[in-house]
């Protein structure tokens, strides 16, 4: 591709200097600004078709950032509760005026709802979380203890057999005239520091954060050890198009090919 995206995810439990409340008024605005954003065109309306917010919904968003996906559930009806580790990003989620039903906001690690009753939800919304947090069976075991019995938890991960931290990439085949996704493992759970400010001039002070890589059956060995069923999984690619160029026809093949997203649903047992 020309340019390498950054997907934006949800925050991470914090270290010392690589909270993601450093970097809060930077997330909100890129979500909040960008008119073609994944978030905006191809994230919400997927959620919002297969969670089906509406009135008499009870919905908690575990790892909720600013609130804009949290807001954008409240505004279709449902009663929102939602719930992050970094209070910045908790704040700036209060702050916003566009709710058109309030969503009721807490500063809490996904694996610690102590706010939150048991079996008190019928919906847990987590979206592009679970990769920077490393507590995966705690996370999906508070997310079983919150909701009711055939309650569902939907999650969505940037695609962990396509997009791997420092392990996969977009490279280029001169003979075949060819785009193809290099993937460099896949089995090996990893701890992945990130960079949050790439391109930035020497001597700025770096920001970072923390990814973890999971094979998929990690996932659903976790899920089923927390007492959950996966009902549905959904692989989205990206709606971006390459500028006109001789690859540009090939990239957005590729696009087609090479999902960015999945999201699962599980029911608790």
């Amino acid at each position: 591709m020309n340019k390498k995206p950054i997907i934006p995810t949800a925050p991470v439990k914090p270290d010392a200097d690589t909270s993601w409340g450093n970097v809060a008024e930077w997330y909100d605005g890129l979500l909040e600004q960008s008119a073609d954003s994944y978030q905006k065109k191809v994230l919400m309306p997927n959620l919002v078709r297969i969670i089906g917010p509406k009135r008499g919904v009870t919905i908690l968003e575990s790892a909720c950032g600013q609130g804009y996906f949290a807001r954008a559930f409240a505004s279709h009806g449902a009663t929102v509760t939602g719930a992050d580790i970094s209070n910045e990003l908790v704040e700036l989620a209060r702050k916003h005026k566009d709710n058109k039903k309030d969503v009721v906001y807490h500063t809490a690690p996904a694996d610690q709802l102590t706010f939150a009753k048991d079996a008190s939800y019928e919906v847990v919304v987590i979206v592009l979380a679970l990769q920077n947090i490393e507590n995966l069976g705690g996370t999906f075991a508070e997310c079983a203890r919150v909701l009711k019995t055939g309650g569902r938890m939907v999650f969505v991960l940037n695609h962990p057999a396509f997009r791997i931290p420092g392990r996969s990439s977009w490279q280029w085949d001169e003979k075949a005239s060819a785009q193809y996704r290099r993937l460099d493992g896949y089995m090996s759970d990893t701890k992945n520091k990130i960079d949050m400010t790439p391109g930035t001039e020497k001597g700025f002070m770096k920001k970072f954060t923390y990814s973890f890589h999971r094979p998929l059956q990690t996932y659903f060995k976790t899920l089923g050890k927390a007492g959950f069923a996966v009902t549905r999984m959904e692989e989205w690619i990206s709606h971006k198009e390459s500028q006109p160029g001789l690859r540009a026809d090939e990239e957005n093949r590729m696009r087609k090919e090479m999902p960015m997203f999945a999201c699962f649903e599980a029911v608790k047992l």
